[in-house]
């Protein structure tokens, strides 16, 4: 309402400033006089001439009467031209007397055309600096208006929204209902409640999740200690080395396990990035023992190792080596090829079902967080186990790269050699 009626204001006294100088720039400034009165002023002269001191001037124009020698006989008011010189300079309207037939003297009427438009100048620019001062005034006005009712707001929501930002949610917004920004004043606290209320929640929730994480993993460490501990048992009374053998898989399986469940309580699905990799130096015979425990099923004929010492994380690439291999007994369900190479300086490590692989279009999601390919149908799983691998061997310094092969999915672990030499 008040923005309507300043605008309504200063379109008012626009036209008026419009409408001034129109009558300024087309009123005529000519100066002429109106023939009619002078005519009259001049046989009222002609018919006093005799008695021309007592004259009577009929007409509102300013005269002077001179006699044939251009002495004064008559004049309206002081000031006047009273020779023709001064009337020359001055503009003013020169017409001859007569009377019986022959000039008796001159009739000096005064030209006060100037005065006129100087006076109309005057009352002009009066007017224009009146409707200039007013309009001033209403922009000032709508200035200091357009600053409390706007500006200001901003600049309040602005530092809101950087405190909102930095995670402040305690501070309320100041709400002033009376400015423009009232509602949505009010809509920026609203949403600072709910980001409070959302943060409250999530914090909570993450509480929770741990607590239930440090719950199932204490759960989970001691049917763990129990398998190990009976597995040890049985590879102590084992008559045959392959039951031995067996046992001692049980009890390597058993104590990573007891590794995984301790990163649980650091870490949560959400949190993965935060599963500490320490690789330091290994040997290569080593890595034959983590393949082997990998394929548990046995469906991999495994190659020779290299000799060399590997950097790498052993309890990290022992995950990466499980995660590949369970995805190959899952998905495909396949004998498996491995291969062993080493060059520049990396020892790569590559695995390779049967089953066909995947589109092109999906190889690149597969290191993703939670994807999986379309190939997985209704098998459980959280599509997490090549995206950990990915990171594994990244903080390894090492590559994770996954390709269609000549029959299959392939996935292989680029492992980082030692500087030692």
């Amino acid at each position: 309402m008040k923005t309507r009626m300043i605008l309504i204001t200063l379109a008012l006294v626009l036209a008026a400033e419009f409408g001034a100088l129109l009558f300024f720039a087309t009123k005529d400034m000519d100066g002429t006089q109106d023939v009619v009165m002078v005519n009259e002023a001049v046989q009222s002269a002609q018919s006093d001439w005799e008695d021309i001191e007592n004259h009577k001037n009929t007409t509102s124009l300013d005269y002077v009467v001179l006699d044939k020698d251009g002495d004064l006989r008559f004049q309206t008011t002081g000031g006047l031209s009273k020779s023709i010189n001064e009337a020359v300079r001055n503009r003013d309207t020169i017409l001859d007397l007569e009377a019986q037939g022959k000039t008796v003297g001159t009739m000096i009427i005064h030209n006060d055309s100037q005065r006129q438009i100087q006076s109309q100048k005057q009352k002009t620019v009066f007017g224009l600096a009146a409707a200039l001062f007013i309009q001033c005034a209403v922009c000032g006005a709508y200035v200091i208006y357009l600053r409390q009712t706007i500006i200001r707001p901003f600049h309040k929501l602005k530092g809101f929204a950087q405190r909102v930002a930095g995670g402040d949610l305690d501070i309320p917004l100041e709400m002033d209902r009376r400015n423009i920004f009232g509602a949505f004043t009010e809509s920026f606290d609203i949403m600072r409640s709910e980001l409070k209320k959302a943060r409250a929640a999530e914090a909570a929730a993450n509480a929770s999740k741990k607590e239930l994480v440090a719950k199932l993993s204490h759960d989970i460490r001691t049917p763990v200690a129990s398998i190990k501990a009976v597995s040890e048992v049985g590879a102590a009374l084992a008559n045959d080395e392959k039951s031995k053998a067996n046992y001692m898989g049980i009890i390597r399986k058993a104590d990573q396990i007891d590794s995984l469940i301790t990163n649980l309580f650091t870490a949560t699905l959400e949190e993965l990035d935060q599963l500490t990799v320490m690789p330091e130096d290994m040997e290569s015979w080593e890595l034959q023992a983590l393949l082997e425990n990998a394929d548990y099923l046995h469906q991999a004929e495994m190659p020779l190792v290299p000799e060399c010492v590997l950097f790498a994380d052993k309890l990290r690439l022992q995950q990466v080596f499980d995660n590949i291999f369970v995805n190959s007994y899952k998905y495909a369900g396949t004998k498996i090829q491995a291969t062993i190479r080493q060059e520049h300086g990396r020892l790569a490590v590559s695995v390779e079902d049967q089953g066909g692989g995947v589109s092109s279009e999906e190889l690149p999601l597969l290191k993703e967080k939670f994807r999986r390919g379309s190939n997985a149908g209704h098998i459980e799983g959280a599509g997490l186990g090549l995206y950990l691998s990915d990171h594994f061997m990244k903080e390894m310094r090492g590559e994770l790269m996954i390709e269609n092969g000549s029959s299959g999915l392939k996935v292989t672990a680029v492992i980082s050699l030692s500087g030692r030499i």
